[in-house]
């Protein structure tokens, strides 16, 4: 069968290298960590960028992609006769549903379940802790609706859908995606899924895979589930309608909230966009977009996790910039354009536009890379007062070799940081989840890239990004003021960092002494 592989010109593809050039510097300007970026048209990828140290062979965690992905499953499942989209989601957890006092949760179906119309209102599986999240969902007693009555993002019932799958089909959802659907289009071998407590896999957020399989799977969908044969024929591999069903508003989400991404409705696990677009959404930003009408898709992994204006930046713009600018694509009987109107080849455009991709590398602090105070503060311990990090003191050096050291619950640490720029290493703190979402692993360390710059002459800030199978981003706002020192820190992270959130005061180490 045909893999999606060909690189053809921006031009080729009916779009100007200088309009995607214009849009990564709206990127860059807007401050986002951006890790990589695919634009495909009729099948053949005419842009596409890795910010060091992504490649194209990175497992990305793809957050809530997974979602979209398991809709799929659900929908080769239901294809295979597994069960019927308004079969109550009891009749397959008899055990979890029995003596519940939710009747709701039971009788609610798995075509509500997709459309997120739940009557469980959304909930922070890590503050449960529990051992087993299957029993735990159907044993919650709040509710927030009738089933199917109105759209309530709930990632939890797109975990049990993912359980679902798995205990009708006896395999892991990935497994059975590899065997219908995998293997024939392309999808790398690596691409995996986390796991839970209660064995199951980490269906509502936890798939790892390379841009270019969340290329090939989005366009998959664009092209309503056909794939072509070696031999030039076509083969539908998943129902058509289910896919138009899962791809089309079949639920408003204006108003629930003022977000960017509520705008256009929802289908099945999978959000849409302007014209009859549709996206795969996943936290941090995350996402696979397809654009019918134009033929086209576009990939974007980062980690904007706490900057609210990301995903609006990305998005409209995108549409804004790229697609405006990109004729009408016809498309042929196979579901893939073989009409695309080229542009004139920009040769000089096309150089500017490789030149610019290939300065790019992953965000850094941003501000001035030096100040007075560096010579009063080098190598100066501040004991710090008690405070929510349980940090007892901090250290800082600069030079060929600049790093935060600083002692806490687990010992002395250290962060080592380029100055405007990132150094890539590992975060300090040890026995974070690994394998099993939110399981202590003793000697477990993420990887991360750590940078600072100087907001003012008395103010350094250090931007930490954790880049592993799990994503976080990690602030720290040191100033200073004689001999005093104040401590900011501030994370966003699924379930990691919490004891690094927090103020803290201290002094110069010579003054307590004294």
């Amino acid at each position: 069968m045909v893999i999606i592989m060909k690189t053809i010109t921006p031009e080729q593809g009916g779009i100007s290298s200088k309009a995607i050039e214009t849009y990564l510097s709206v990127l860059e300007g807007a401050g986002l960590s951006t890790h990589n970026i695919i634009i495909e048209r009729g099948g053949k990828i005419l842009f596409e960028k890795y910010y060091p140290p992504f490649h194209e062979n990175f497992l990305h965690r793809e957050y809530s992609q997974t979602k979209s992905l398991v809709a799929l499953a659900v929908g080769f499942a239901l294809q295979d006769g597994l069960f019927l989209l308004d079969d109550p989601i009891g009749m397959y957890f008899p055990e979890e549903t029995k003596g519940i006092a939710d009747t709701a949760m039971a009788q609610q179906t798995i075509r509500q379940m997709l459309m997120m119309s739940t009557p469980k209102r959304g909930e922070n599986w890590f503050a449960a802790r529990t051992d087993d999240r299957v029993r735990h969902y159907f044993a919650a007693t709040q509710t927030s609706a009738a089933p199917g009555s109105r759209f309530s993002y709930d990632s939890t019932g797109s975990f049990i859908l993912c359980a679902l799958v798995e205990r009708l089909t006896g395999m892991r959802f990935i497994a059975y995606l590899r065997k219908k659907l995998f293997d024939k289009i392309g999808v790398s071998e690596g691409v995996t899924c986390l796991s839970c407590p209660g064995g199951h896999s980490w269906g509502d957020s936890a798939v790892l895979a390379t841009a270019r399989d969340m290329m090939k799977i989005c366009r998959f969908v664009l092209d309503g589930g056909k794939v072509m044969q070696d031999d030039g024929s076509e083969e539908q591999l998943l129902d058509a309608s289910f896919l138009k069903e899962a791809t089309s508003a079949l639920i408003p989400t204006a108003g629930i909230e003022t977000h960017w991404r509520d705008q256009f409705g929802y289908g099945y696990q999978i959000w849409k966009t302007q014209g009859d677009g549709f996206f795969f959404n996943g936290m941090g930003c995350q996402f696979s977009v397809a654009v019918p009408e134009k033929d086209m898709v576009f990939i974007y992994n980062g980690d904007n996790q706490g900057i609210d204006i990301a995903g609006d930046t990305i998005i409209r713009n995108f549409f804004e910039i790229i697609v405006a600018g990109a004729g009408d694509a016809g498309v042929c009987n196979t579901g893939v354009s073989d009409t695309v109107k080229p542009l004139e080849e920009a040769t000089q455009a096309q150089q500017s536009l490789r030149t610019y991709a290939d300065s790019l590398c992953l965000m850094a602090a941003r501000g001035n890379c030096t100040s007075p105070l560096i010579s009063e503060i080098n190598g100066v311990r501040f004991c710090l007062y008690e405070n929510p990090m349980g940090i007892r003191s901090m250290l800082l050096t600069f030079g060929d070799n600049s790093m935060l050291t600083y002692e806490n619950a687990q010992g002395e640490k250290c962060i080592p940081f380029g100055m405007c720029e990132n150094r890539f290493g590992v975060f300090p703190e040890e026995g974070y989840a690994r394998e099993v979402g939110s399981v202590p692993c003793p000697g477990n360390f993420y990887q991360c890239a750590s940078s600072a710059a100087w907001q003012d002459d008395h103010t350094l800030l250090l931007d930490v990004q954790i880049i592993d199978a799990y994503f976080g981003r990690l602030w720290i706002t040191l100033s200073f003021e004689g001999d005093r020192i104040h401590v900011e820190m501030r994370k966003v992270a699924e379930d990691f960092l919490w004891t690094y959130e927090g103020n803290a005061a201290g002094i110069r180490e010579a003054c307590m002494l004294g």
